[in-house]
């Protein structure tokens, strides 16, 4: 679901440049690039048996020409992997830092769950690979939104925010930030984006249409 709606609050224009941190096997890169067919689109992936997946996902789906993928890890830094800065960044970054609260269901999946280096390092690196005026596209635990925001606010504003509720009356449990890196606009909270209905249990009519591709997560 996290993957679905990072790729369809993707915006970029004809023949902008994205970057993806933390692509895993390419679920809301290829994603994002089926939704933006203008789009050129570059994944970062630290895990080599991730990166090969992905890079078998981007043949198979025939987008090698607008999808490539990269193995390196974020802690080292966007500097390190040698590219000219993107028009856009967007990342769904490990939800949780500290080893001691919460464990990895598997050893494999520790990378996945754990932000080594924290959520300071993801967001830095993200800051660091888009241009100014670029924007930077973020999915992750609504209670981590204060953070957030106080990492991203030295360098970045004109934030947009759109929280993510399991139903109408429950409170978010994601929110999907939007920022523009040297930004000045106010901050904007938008309209939840409500997953269920009550009713069933079946995905709400906007939440099935942007599953569906039938409509982008706007801002």
């Amino acid at each position: 679901m996290d993957a679905a709606l990072l790729a369809a609050a993707c915006d970029a224009g004809p023949g902008d440049r994205v970057f993806e941190a933390g692509c895993g096997v390419g679920g809301a890169l290829l994603a994002a690039a089926a939704r933006r067919p203008g789009a050129l689109f570059h994944g970062l992936e630290r895990d080599p048996e991730a990166a090969d997946l992905a890079r078998g996902n981007v043949a198979l789906n025939a987008m090698t020409d607008r999808v490539e993928i990269t193995t390196g890890d974020v802690q080292a830094g966007f500097r390190a992997l040698d590219l000219p800065v993107f028009d856009a960044a967007m990342s769904n970054p490990p939800f949780f830092d500290d080893p001691e609260t919460l464990r990895a269901p598997a050893p494999a999946k520790s990378g996945a769950w754990m932000a080594d280096g924290g959520l300071g390092a993801w967001t830095g690196f993200l800051l660091k690979a888009v241009r100014e005026g670029g924007t930077i596209t973020m999915i992750h635990r609504a209670d981590r939104l204060a953070d957030i925001l106080a990492l991203l606010a030295p360098k970045a504003g004109s934030f947009r925010i759109r929280p993510v509720q399991p139903f109408a009356d429950a409170p978010a449990k994601r929110v999907i930030v939007r920022a523009i890196k040297t930004g000045k606009a106010p901050l904007v909270l938008l309209p939840a984006l409500v997953l269920h209905d009550r009713d069933g249990g079946q995905h709400s009519a906007a939440a099935e249409a942007i599953l569906r591709g039938d409509a982008d997560l706007g801002w």
